[in-house]
């Protein structure tokens, strides 16, 4: 009887039938046979995160192009600086075009503009592309009016639909106060600046002075928000504080579209955005300590268009008024945005290379 009982005992103790799954205490018998837990599936690759912000390299050397522009026309520069610059500025942009093109389409990322256009943080620099084809494309009607001109203006619709749908997601709780910095002003405020340049060299003055007043309209309104933000207390990572450059590119970009739309640069909105601009450059100049303690990246890219864009803008207004040494300073004016904007590539080349990449 002793005996059958352990037997019993042992029996019920044996191992479960194959295709089960052990349990703790059963896993500790000599001799169990289990079957092991079925592979768990890989999850499916993700596309990379492509970082829109790297269009402010073409952004910043096609505004230097527009600087040597103004230079050639008004200081009998070289052509050739500016169409250098231009060329430079539209390969980049086409290989980080199709790169991002090449990357949705190997990994099906179906809806992933979406998602980074609605990101809060890098969601407006996803303007950079279509700006980019704004300033290119207004240069080379020069060469081909009608293919320039259809291209530009795609290029202008494409920037509408893209700050309509920023605009949307912004009004509609898609973003809390912390979130916001100048960056803001790029697709809505600088956007429509650079659109109505567009409509002037295609010839349509009532389209570029509809584009610039829209562009007032939302650089008085969000730029109102953006330094509420600051003043309110809520400090920016240290990462994030060259998107401080963009409250010089919304100045900027409305100075130099005014005079293209006024070319006489004489009138009391050309003296006023002057001051303007003017105080927003003095605003940079004293977050320079700031900015040198800053570790190099290519947020820093970001400075090179509103620089640019304040030198072409200085060279054609000091062409309206009688300054003496107008034509030395215009000189220096362009000498210093060129500098700056290849040293900041030289800079890039340097952070970039392989051997000065920590291990």
């Amino acid at each position: 009887m002793g005996c059958g009982h352990e037997t019993a005992q042992l029996t019920s103790r044996q191992a479960p039938t194959i295709g089960s799954v052990a349990t703790a205490s059963e896993a500790r018998l000599p001799g169990l046979v289990t079957e092991p837990p079925p592979p768990q599936r890989e999850p499916p690759a993700k596309p990379p995160t492509h970082p829109f912000n790297l269009f402010a390299i073409p952004l910043g050397i096609a505004g230097l192009g527009g600087a040597w522009q103004a230079g050639r026309l008004t200081l009998h520069a070289p052509a050739w600086p500016a169409e250098v610059f231009y060329g430079v500025s539209a390969g980049i942009w086409s290989v980080l075009l199709l790169r991002y093109l090449a990357n949705s389409f190997r990994y099906g990322s179906k809806g992933h503009f979406d998602k980074e256009l609605r990101h809060p943080g890098n969601g407006p620099s996803v303007s950079f592309i279509p700006l980019v084809g704004i300033l290119l494309s207004s240069h080379y009607i020069e060469y081909n009016k009608v293919f320039w001109s259809v291209l530009c203006l795609c290029f202008v619709i494409g920037l509408t639909l893209l700050g309509a749908r920023l605009l949307a997601q912004w009004v509609t709780g898609g973003v809390t106060l912390e979130w916001v910095h100048p960056g803001y002003l790029l697709p809505v405020a600088a956007g429509p600046f650079i659109a109505s340049i567009g409509f002037s060299t295609m010839g349509w003055p009532q389209a570029a002075i509809a584009a610039w007043g829209t562009g007032a309209f939302f650089w008085l309104v969000i730029g109102t928000v953006v330094t509420v933000r600051f003043m309110a207390g809520i400090q920016m990572p240290d990462e994030l504080k060259p998107v401080l450059a963009a409250y010089v590119a919304a100045p900027a970009t409305a100075c130099v579209a005014w005079i293209v739309i006024r070319p006489e640069g004489a009138g009391i909105i050309q003296t006023g955005l002057t001051g303007i601009l003017l105080m927003m450059i003095l605003m940079q100049v004293v977050l320079i300590p700031q900015y040198a303690r800053l570790p190099f990246s290519l947020t820093f890219w970001i400075f090179t268009f509103p620089v640019s864009t304040s030198a072409n803008y200085g060279i054609k207004w000091l062409r309206t008024v009688d300054v003496a040494g107008s034509e030395l300073i215009s000189w220096g004016l362009l000498g210093v945005a060129t500098a700056f904007v290849l040293g900041t590539g030289i800079r890039t080349l340097i952070y970039g290379s392989p051997a000065k990449k920590p291990r």
